[in-house]
């Protein structure tokens, strides 16, 4: 560094990557502030200026690079700081530039025993839980929930079509041998996903078939809400407990089915084009995303869709890797793998690449179907991707199901139409005695259509659930009942 980019950089002013030091006498402070940029994206501190930006330099001896060296002794673990000095023009002094690198791979830094982190120009003390995080990104490579043994889980209990069909997709894109066996095992040994023998937790939440009670966070929540807030009626919900590529087609199903298709004319051709209010492949790309890199460790954790009328919400447990903030997934960012095996098997299949660029493909998808791109946040340990899109009412819902409602549903919603009635009632009224032919053919449709509701949503299997028919039920009744006037 010369004196004109020293120049440059002070004329910039502090910053969340850049702290002025007037003197050594300084030092605790600036090894506070590198710890903190140490354990975030790196950063400089300059000593020699003072807090307005002069640049008043100091004199360097060999004391002061031996104080700097004694500074720098007091990190765990060892600081890669470099140490530069700028003499100043015209003067015996000069100003100290200590560069602390984004170093990912040896977090948690600590300066005097204390873990600092930096908020815009400020450095304080990391809290506890922010401080385990890091310590175990740290021992990510060897200590990774994704590659450790699956609880309870054997070969059997794994959904072999699955399997197969990721061997069938890696040898067509030419990511695993042509000559790679059938049989699942030897496929799992060649994917890294059964170590030693051992299936790994990365095995059960790519191909498990049973998540209760070891695997909870095996969970997707899809929801249909009325309006724009989540405290609005319910028209749609379905939670379920599945393997990751599972979640990704149910929710694309979800989504296909809810979404009005509009009408759209494109410049140079008169026929019309339906298609959906946000590009199908962006939905897709960040609902890969969603179950690739999620935080699989809490156990509370799950992918969620939420339609509102006017946003798509999907929402996965877990923040972003350090040094990745949200504002940098709209645009060329690292791609740092919290599942790697996880990730590593999608990439195999061809549904992604593995250079970071995913939500960079989403951004020109949407702008290439005229649409404004989705938002990124982390809000309460969750990463939201939303898409503002115009879904609308209800009432092309209701036009929707108004055909679904078949003399057998049409008997179920009038036995719930004046109160909570239980499963029981629903299929007498049905008529209907095969209890699983009843489950699968009359009573999810009407759940998924928004006809029925569940009165405890969160616990579809309750021995104490009832169902009673929605608005858009009532509706569709009264509609109903026209027709065959």
């Amino acid at each position: 560094m010369d004196l004109k980019e020293l120049q440059s950089i002070v004329a910039a002013g502090e910053s969340e990557t850049v702290e002025f030091k007037k003197s050594t006498a300084q030092l605790p402070r600036a090894g506070e502030t590198l710890c903190a940029f140490l354990n975030g994206n790196g950063g400089l501190v300059l000593i020699g200026v003072s807090p307005n930006g002069t640049l008043a330099g100091q004199k360097v001896a060999d004391k002061t690079q031996q104080e700097i060296a004694r500074m720098l002794d007091r990190f765990e673990p060892p600081a890669p700081v470099e140490s530069r000095v700028v003499p100043l023009t015209g003067s015996e002094r000069a100003v100290i530039v200590l560069d602390a690198p984004r170093t990912a791979d040896r977090l948690p830094f600590t300066y005097d025993g204390r873990p600092y982190r930096r908020v815009g120009t400020t450095t304080s003390r990391m809290p506890q839980d922010c401080y385990d995080a890091l310590l175990l990104e740290r021992m990510h490579a060897r200590r990774r929930w994704e590659n450790q043994p699956a609880v309870g889980v054997r070969l059997e209990d794994l959904d072999h079509e699955e399997i197969l069909r990721t061997r069938d997709d890696a040898i067509r894109h030419r990511r695993i041998s042509a000559g790679t066996s059938t049989d699942v095992g030897d496929i799992l040994d060649r994917l890294g996903l059964r170590i030693d023998g051992e299936l790994t937790q990365a095995a059960q939440m790519l191909y498990g078939t049973r998540f209760l009670p070891d695997y909870p966070q095996g969970r997707l929540k899809l929801g249909r809400f009325r309006g724009t807030k989540i405290t609005g009626d319910i028209l749609d919900n379905k939670q379920e407990y599945m393997h990751a590529f599972a979640m990704v087609r149910e929710a694309m199903a979800f989504l296909d089915r809810t979404l009005p298709l509009a009408g759209h004319f494109v410049e140079g051709r008169i026929q019309r084009e339906d298609r959906l209010p946000v590009p199908p492949d962006a939905l897709r790309e960040v609902l890969l995303n969603a179950v690739m890199h999620r935080d699989y460790s809490q156990p509370g954790g799950d992918v969620a869709v939420a339609v509102f009328d006017n946003r798509i919400e999907v929402r996965s447990t877990g923040t972003l890797p350090s040094g990745i903030t949200a504002a940098m997934l709209s645009g060329p960012h690292e791609s740092i793998l919290r599942n790697p095996l996880i990730a590593g098997t999608f990439h195999r299949t061809g549904a992604v690449e593995v250079w970071g660029r995913g939500t960079d493909r989403v951004i020109e998808e949407c702008k290439r179907w005229g649409v404004e791109p989705p938002s990124f946040d982390v809000v309460t340990g969750s990463l939201w991707v939303t898409f503002p899109a115009a879904i609308g009412p209800t009432a092309q819902v209701t036009a929707q199901v108004t055909a679904q409602v078949t003399a057998q549903v049409a008997a179920m919603l009038e036995a719930a139409a004046h109160g909570p009635v239980s499963r029981e009632t629903l299929q007498e009224a049905a008529g209907i005695k095969h209890r699983e032919h009843f489950r699968k053919v009359h009573l999810e449709p009407a759940l998924n259509s928004g006809l029925l509701e569940r009165t405890i949503p969160d616990k579809p299997r309750s021995s104490k659930q009832r169902y009673r028919t929605t608005e858009s039920g009532l509706r569709a009744l009264d509609q109903r009942a026209k027709e065959q006037e």
